[in-house]
């Protein structure tokens, strides 16, 4: 009787590593509000200076809020959405306006 041919994939042990799956982080959106009170300028200066939108950006964001009644300024990780909305706050009441911000997830 014949051996059979020795297989070397078989008998032989291997070492397996699971993948752990990386989560995304969720991001959250920063939404403007619109009011009666908060100037169209200052928002504008908001957009651009705590938002880094150029002029143009600013200015459809804006309109956005001022027309439909609230838009997205940006997309981010949940902590800097949270401290954007913390800044812009604490800027609008030192000002004297009631501009309001929240978040969402996306």
């Amino acid at each position: 009787m014949a051996a059979e041919p020795r297989d070397p994939r078989r008998g032989e042990e291997t070492d397996v590593e699971e993948r752990r799956k990386t989560a995304t982080p969720r991001r959250y959106k920063v939404i403007f509000h619109n009011d009666d009170y908060t100037t169209m300028e200052y928002v504008i200066e908001i957009l651009r200076r705590f938002f880094h939108k150029n002029e143009t950006e600013a200015l459809h964001i804006m309109l956005t809020v001022h027309k439909k009644g609230s838009a997205v300024a940006g997309i981010y990780p949940r902590d800097v959405a949270e401290t954007k909305v913390a800044e812009v706050t604490r800027d609008a009441r030192g000002r004297g306006h009631p501009l309001l911000l929240t978040t969402e997830p996306e």
